[in-house]
């Protein structure tokens, strides 16, 4: 028995043009889920500087004499520290950054009637603009204001006594 080879012209290379089609597509759906996934991975970097920003705030002295109660936007003596805490997870300001691309000048510190046990500091970040970057979508995103509020804990004090 003989098998006959069968060709048919008009269907040359049809495979091809389909794998480019699905393929493309499955990758620029690829890359636009890693970006989305980028995208919530710097909200929540966001909203933990503002988190550890404003714990570090809590026990840190708002003015000059340690425990007097403050009220104001980015004063006292520990503005630098608090931002270098939120920024990169120590006071001092070294080491790697939480996000490459936040900086000291989008956090605010904000006092109100803080003191020891009494008032409240918030951290809050704005300003922050996120590049997104999706195949034939490339724009810039400013993100929301992020803001954690705390009470004030012992706001630079320490007991002399202990209990």
């Amino acid at each position: 028995m003989r098998t006959r080879c069968i060709n048919i012209q008009g269907e040359l290379g049809g495979t091809l043009l389909e794998f480019t089609f699905v393929a493309s597509t499955f990758f620029m759906m690829l890359l636009a889920i890693t970006s989305g996934a980028n995208l919530y991975f710097t909200h929540n970097a966001l909203v933990e500087a503002t988190r550890r920003g404003a714990r570090f705030a809590a026990t840190q002295a708002a003015s000059s004499t340690p425990g007097t109660l403050t009220t104001g936007t980015n004063v006292g003596p520990s503005v630098t520290k608090i931002r270098n805490y939120a920024i990169y997870g120590n006071a001092a300001g070294t080491g790697p950054k939480l996000m490459s691309t936040l900086e000291p000048a989008n956090i605010s510190i904000q006092y109100v009637s803080f003191g020891v046990g009494t008032g409240a500091v918030s951290v809050s970040v704005t300003g922050y603009n996120y590049n997104l970057v999706i195949p034939g979508i490339s724009r810039q995103i400013t993100m929301p204001p992020y803001r954690t509020t705390v009470t004030g804990e012992s706001a630079g004090t320490v007991s002399v006594t202990c209990p």
